[in-house]
């Protein structure tokens, strides 16, 4: 069984003291690569320096909305620079986020045009970040549609799986599958997405599965997502591991064997 976790940020310090053994564990697990995404312009340059040392791990450059009221011009131009790179796999992470709201509507509402712009012109995907904002999104991204990217850690139900899946999307599961409380929703759209558009991602060190809640998430804990969505789409975690790998393949357009 080969998984590709599609959505990690493996450069944060709460690894720094096992980063290599954290590998390892998640080798033996049957991951075999990364989608590793920045957050800002200095978190997409620290994950491209870490690709270098970590095989078959993927950059992406972008500017979450918590962190989008930085992204002035300077900024944006030094973030087009380093997504050109062609070891970057794609623009994100970005997108809307009106729960917190670390940034104002209107300001993050620009920077993520200007991040769909970039990926636009770069022909590369994007990798969006939504909460309490599928409406904005959607009106967004139907401007252009369809649209390469994906939705990464759903949290959407199944209209809204629809919705995003029909302008062009990947729809990304992380760990709230494997919750037993207040998710049915999330559950619900994880049965109903298109098998050419499902991925699966451990969004670590967040949202650690149900048997390790309270601690660190890292990539080796995704073999609990896979299976929870196997059961929930009634087929097998292989079955799961080999169609999310091959839709991130395809997605991120990886240089890895499709023939899992």
């Amino acid at each position: 069984m080969r998984i590709i976790d599609s959505h990690a940020h493996l450069f944060f310090d709460s690894f720094d003291d096992d980063r290599e053994a954290m590998l390892e564990r998640a080798g033996s697990e049957g991951i075999a690569a990364y989608v590793h995404v920045g957050t800002d312009l200095e978190s997409s340059r620290a994950v491209k320096r870490l690709a270098v040392t970590m095989p078959n791990t993927f950059p992406t450059v972008g500017v979450h909305p918590h962190d989008s009221a930085g992204l002035d011009e300077a900024t944006f131009d030094a973030v087009r620079t380093e997504a050109m790179a062609p070891e970057v796999v794609a623009v994100g992470e970005t997108g809307l986020d009106f729960f917190k709201n670390y940034a104002s509507r209107d300001v993050q509402i620009h920077a993520f045009r200007q991040q769909v712009a970039l990926a636009c012109e770069l022909d590369k995907p994007l990798v969006i970040h939504c909460r309490d904002a599928f409406e904005e999104t959607a009106e967004i991204l139907g401007e252009i549609a369809p649209v390469r990217g994906v939705m990464h850690c759903f949290t959407g139900d199944p209209e809204t799986a629809q919705l995003f899946s029909e302008l062009g999307l990947h729809i990304s599961f992380a760990a709230q599958v494997t919750y037993p409380k207040k998710t049915e929703a999330i559950q619900a759209a994880a049965r109903i997405v298109p098998e050419d558009r499902l991925l699966v991602e451990t969004d670590c060190p967040f949202l650690p599965p149900q048997p390790f809640r309270g601690r660190r998430n890292e990539p080796a804990y995704i073999v609990h997502t896979v299976r929870r969505l196997a059961e929930l789409r009634q087929t097998t975690p292989e079955s799961i591991a080999e169609t999310t790998a091959r839709n991130a393949i395809a997605l991120f357009r990886l240089p890895l064997d499709a023939a899992l």
